[in-house]
């Protein structure tokens, strides 16, 4: 992930998907399969961050 991207908690899948290098369509097969995790938000679904480095297997699964 980008060094601007550091702080972030949570992402579009937009940015989910420019962050992992890989289209949206990608980003909803992850969260159809359960490898990533959504949050909703009122209409908005954002990706925590740690649903991201988990699929990376930077932390363990917090999902």
């Amino acid at each position: 992930m980008s060094a601007a991207n550091d702080n972030k908690l949570a992402f579009s899948v937009k940015e989910a998907g420019e962050a992992l290098g890989v289209g949206r369509s990608t980003i909803f097969e992850l969260l159809a399969d359960g490898r990533l995790t959504r949050v909703k938000i009122g209409a908005k679904t954002v990706i925590p961050r740690s649903s991201l480095l988990a699929l990376l297997g930077e932390t363990p699964d917090a999902a």
